[in-house]
């Protein structure tokens, strides 16, 4: 019983320092607040976590674990390097806009000063690279895509909509990714691949648009998660 209330404080202290560092940031976040709203005192904060530093070591490093294992749910059999990067694309995306951990620690990689040594976008670019390198051994990509460059397109527009999406929710939503992907794809890919991906696109729609759309680009043509980046 002792063990499980302490359990449950310690995730209640990480819920409550993601909430604060993704609100205000590493720098302006306060113990204090922190604790408060976690429903502890101070003591028992510090019993569980040395310092502000340890709190967001510990709540980017959840965030990681959330992230890498939602990116491998997202892979199917039987599905190419396109459909695995899209699939991938809307499982982040979709992390990220519900579950405050997540957003505390993709914003932490990248502003904190404690130095972890983990760098989520990295990451993030790194599958993006390995999924445009399969896709092109897979010769799904249009004749005359630079692979980097579209990598880079890829994770500034995903990473910003992130960034976007702390103040106006809708930048995370399926539907705002499905519009970029509808952009992208026809520079991206073959005018073949095009087709069945847009094809199978029309037949998964049902009474959910959105639904349908990322059935359609996750799972149902012949497109690594962050945790292949390892």
């Amino acid at each position: 019983m002792k063990q499980e209330r302490a359990v449950r404080t310690r995730q209640a202290l990480i819920h409550a320092a993601a909430e604060a560092f993704e609100r205000n940031g590493y720098v302006q976040a306060k113990l204090s607040d922190i604790s408060s709203s976690a429903g502890v005192s101070a003591g028992a904060l510090h019993f569980h976590f040395a310092n502000k530093a340890a709190l967001a070591v510990t709540v980017e490093a959840a965030a990681a674990v959330s992230l890498r294992r939602a990116a491998q749910k997202a892979q199917r059999p039987s599905t190419n390097a396109l459909q695995r990067l899209t699939a991938t694309s809307y499982a982040l995306a979709e992390l990220i806009r519900t579950d405050v951990v997540v957003r505390a620690g993709f914003r932490l990689s990248r502003e904190s000063p404690h130095g972890t040594g983990l760098d989520l976008v990295r990451e993030w670019e790194i599958c993006v690279q390995r999924f445009l390198a399969e896709a092109d051994r897979e010769r799904l990509l249009a004749d005359g895509v630079a692979q980097q460059d579209m990598a880079d397109a890829i994770v500034g527009a995903t990473t910003g909509f992130e960034a976007l999406g702390r103040r106006q929710p809708k930048w995370l939503q399926p539907g705002t990714l499905h519009r970029f992907w509808r952009l992208l794809l026809p520079r991206l890919t073959t005018a073949e691949t095009l087709a069945a991906l847009l094809w199978a696109d029309s037949v998964s729609v049902t009474g959910n648009r959105e639904g349908g759309d990322r059935a359609a680009f996750g799972t149902a043509v012949p497109p690594p998660p962050m945790a292949v980046a390892h």
